[in-house]
């Protein structure tokens, strides 16, 4: 019997699992997940077209339905992963939180948190960066091709 391996690839493909919910919407292909102890506790994906509301981002969809499934606010025994580097936004929301770690695939280098406030994050969350970066990357850019 093969055991699965729950790492951070195993968790950021339940990620792009979210990703691939929000190009079916006609969404922004981005997806996040909520962990903790090993569980998918919080999923989300972007839902602002869906929602009308520009705040519906992935990862706040994420931490809400994580800190609804705890019954707490903070969520500093979890991971969130998330596709694509969280804007200022969603890292105001994460270091608010109080979110153990981030694991994010691919940067943002125009909308990203880490250019415009690279400070927005709990002071103790730990962050990985890169993990299964071309996925991440490439589900974004093939829907803006798309979109052209």
């Amino acid at each position: 019997m093969e055991i699965l391996k729950r790492d951070d690839n195993f968790y950021m493909k339940q990620a792009l699992i979210e990703a691939e919910k929000a190009q079916e919407r006609g969404e922004v292909p981005i997806g996040a997940v909520v962990v903790c102890n090993g569980n998918v506790i919080g999923r989300g994906h972007n839902l602002t077209e869906t929602l009308h509301d520009v705040t519906a981002h992935a990862e706040m969809q994420a931490i809400t339905a994580a800190a609804n499934y705890l019954g707490a606010k903070y969520l500093n025994k979890c991971t969130l992963y998330v596709t694509v580097e969280p804007c200022v936004m969603c890292a105001g929301a994460i270091g608010w939180s109080q979110m153990g770690k981030v694991v994010f695939g691919t940067e943002d280098e125009k909308r990203g948190y880490q250019r415009f406030a690279p400070d927005a994050l709990h002071p103790k969350t730990e962050v990985v960066k890169g993990i299964m970066c071309e996925e991440c990357a490439d589900i974004v850019k093939k829907f803006f091709r798309n979109k052209r």
